[in-house]
């Protein structure tokens, strides 16, 4: 045997014996919890088990047959609205009952290098998200009122790059792309997206977390920008988060933006609660801790919130992994949050029943949020649209979510689709974005009338303010039981 064949020889057993030693690794450690103990305002948290090649479990993308649905809840029923989509992401809904779809990927670049970001682009490709962007915006209507959008245009612009999250104000569309807001001239029923657009402001561009979701506040004054980070837990340097992991607040008025709130790994959907006006957020936490860590959330935001991320999660367990310094004081001011909705499911939609909608009296106080689906749990989590319950006083129950929509994965673990959005119809219809299926469903109660409108709380205004030169006398209360003498 010549020397250049044992070489050779030799070469293939450290090949074959590294490619079956990272089979092995790769595998992981299955879930010891199942998803009802991950979920609820107080979830399981397991001992966290580091690792250093993540558990993966991938349900490789097989598409729909022409017949084929997803399951819906008792009681519902799931219609195409529109299919034939190229990678449908976010979906917003015009007053006029015009969707608005973002057919979007990640921008070129994504992610870390070397072997890192080689094993991160085979996710991404065997999944079905490893493809170049179409970076165009699809208009969808119903101008019969049959369920299905019978018309369809393809808006297109130079400016779009990774677009995801879009919001209509006063004659413009304002379009999140990875890197910046950007506002367009658009009028109700335009089907271009013509011109220039003014950028309102620049956020931080890619990363391994590059959708960019909106919201308007009530009065429309205010923007609410998503922006997650761009790592796991900041292992690329903390400074190379600055802006991320935040929810920023734009103010149309002052043009000018501010961080609302802050430690959030990945907040994707955002939505006002219609009983309280708080905002609230889905939430995609840290990645290699095991199966069954860490759950993602959903969670009322408040000005000034920090939720932990990258040196803290659940409020008081510290991801000792994380090399930054902690800030000073941390765990005392950062926040738990308010509902876990099980770990690695990867939430994205959320939206808040309101009247009008028709999915029945079972699902008129709550959340429905699409959970996008894992890839580094055992088994499978996610691959699916969930309600969660709330009270008539806008507090989350303590119950597990409901199932909306399943029948994602196959028997044998392949992918029909992924649940990526959700958004309320004109008709009180609700849309699911299915980014891999490339359709949008379309789900309602048959024969439910529109649900009713949801009273807001009152809310207890502070008293006024004294003026600056009042004067405060301290009187004593005769009444008062420290005044009596003691026996």
């Amino acid at each position: 045997m010549t020397l250049l064949r044992k070489i050779l020889i030799g070469l293939l057993v450290v090949v074959v014996a590294g490619g079956l030693f990272i089979a092995w690794a790769m595998r992981g450690d299955p879930a010891q919890y199942t998803l009802d103990q991950l979920s609820g305002p107080k979830p399981k948290l397991a001992e966290p088990s580091a690792q250093t090649i993540p558990t993966v479990v991938v349900a490789e993308p097989v598409g729909w047959k022409a017949n084929e649905a997803p399951v819906a809840a008792q009681g519902l029923a799931v219609g195409r609205f529109a299919d034939g989509l190229d990678h449908p992401r976010a979906v917003t809904v015009l007053s006029n009952g015009d969707v608005l779809v973002a057919e979007t990927n990640a921008p070129p670049g994504r992610g870390p290098g070397g072997i890192t970001g080689l094993v991160m682009n085979w996710l991404f490709r065997k999944v079905g998200a490893g493809g170049p962007s179409p970076n165009k915006i699809v208009l969808l209507r119903d101008t019969n009122g049959d369920g299905k959008a019978d018309q369809k245009f393809v808006m297109d612009n130079p400016a779009l790059d990774s677009p995801f999250g879009m919001v209509f104000r006063d004659g413009r569309l304002i379009i999140a792309n990875h890197n910046a807001v950007l506002s367009y001239p658009y009028a109700l029923g335009q089907t271009n997206l013509a011109g220039k657009p003014e950028k309102l402001m620049d956020l931080p561009g890619g990363g391994n977390h590059w959708a960019r979701n909106l919201l308007l506040s009530a009065d429309g004054g205010k923007l609410y920008v998503t922006v997650g980070s761009s790592s796991n837990i900041a292992e690329n340097g903390i400074d190379q988060e600055k802006g991320r992991a935040a929810i920023h607040e734009y103010d149309f008025a002052k043009r000018s933006s501010r961080e609302f709130a802050g430690g959030l790994r990945n907040p994707n959907g955002l939505d006002w609660n219609p009983h309280s006006g708080e905002l609230w957020t889905v939430v995609n936490e840290r990645d290699m801790l095991g199966s069954d860590l860490v759950p993602d959330y959903l969670t009322n935001v408040p000005l000034g919130a920090q939720y932990g991320w990258p040196w803290a999660y659940w409020k008081k367990n510290i991801d000792w992994r994380v090399k930054a310094p902690m800030p000073e004081y941390m765990l005392e001011y950062t926040r738990k949050p308010e509902y876990a909705l099980g770990s690695h499911v990867a939430p994205l939609g959320l939206a808040f029943a309101r009247g009008g909608n028709v999915l029945g009296e079972r699902f008129a106080q709550g959340a429905f949020i699409a959970r996008h689906g894992s890839w580094n749990r055992r088994p499978l989590s996610g691959y699916d649209v969930v309600f969660v319950g709330f009270d008539d006083r806008g507090n989350v129950k303590p119950t597990p979510p409901t199932p909306i929509l399943s029948g994602f994965l196959t028997a044998d673990g392949r992918a029909h689709g992924r649940p990526t959005w959700v958004a309320f119809a004109k008709d009180g219809a609700l849309l699911v974005s299915d980014d891999v299926g490339g359709v949008i469903w379309r789900v309602v109660a048959p024969g439910a009338k529109p649900a009713a409108e949801i009273v807001p709380i009152k809310a207890t205004p502070m008293p006024p303010p004294p003026p600056a030169d009042a004067k405060f006398i301290a009187k004593p209360n005769e009444d008062s039981d420290l005044l009596k003498p003691q026996p």
